[in-house]
């Protein structure tokens, strides 16, 4: 599939890959992110988007949105990165993550909330490293979460579990120095 909007030649009836959903999804949450879907909507078109079986189940969750067929070249789903060096930040409410998300502490506070951020899809990894900093991260309530990560005289708690099946898988990498990382699911409000 070369686009999210079929067009002649495209045949409805051929079966989605999950890279097809995943593409979808992706265009979904930068309309939620940037107001042209209600929560409500996108969480329909969502649902819709991880059970449909072809190219023609997909074509009309994206066809009233702008660039459906293309997406803009500077929504960057792929990498993001926060940063907190002799400082704190704290990231929440509704925002894009990236499919890789790179979180870092350096004598720092980094607190970041997934809970209603857009997810890219239905895997995320998040890298997160600390030295001498403190990192905590609410994943949302149904995320599956599997620790992959390090950690050297520091604190390291990652939970999370097997959530529910139809949720985001959060992989976690990264290591702790002389740090603090916390991650746990939250609810959603």
């Amino acid at each position: 599939m070369t686009s999210l909007t079929p067009y002649a030649g495209d045949d409805p009836a051929q079966r989605a890959s999950d890279a097809d959903r995943d593409r979808v999804a992706a265009v979904l949450g930068e309309a939620l992110a940037t107001g042209r879907l209600t929560s409500v909507e996108h969480a329909d078109r969502l649902d819709a988007t991880y059970s449909a079986v072809t190219i023609g189940d997909l074509a009309p969750l994206t066809r009233d949105l702008p660039d459906a067929a293309h997406p803009p070249a500077t929504l960057s789903t792929e990498r993001h990165q926060v940063s907190a060096v002799f400082s704190k930040i704290i990231r929440g409410g509704r925002w894009v993550a990236g499919r890789h998300t790179e979180l870092s502490s350096v004598f720092g506070a980094l607190i970041v909330d997934l809970s209603d951020a857009v997810l890219p899809g239905r895997e995320v990894t998040l890298e997160l490293n600390s030295f001498c900093g403190k990192l905590i991260v609410t994943v949302p309530a149904n995320a599956r979460v599997v620790d992959e990560g390090s950690a050297v005289f520091s604190k390291r708690s990652v939970t999370g579990g097997d959530g529910d099946g139809d949720g985001p898988l959060i992989r976690v990498t990264g290591n702790a120095r002389f740090g603090k990382i916390v991650v746990y699911r939250g609810t959603r409000r």
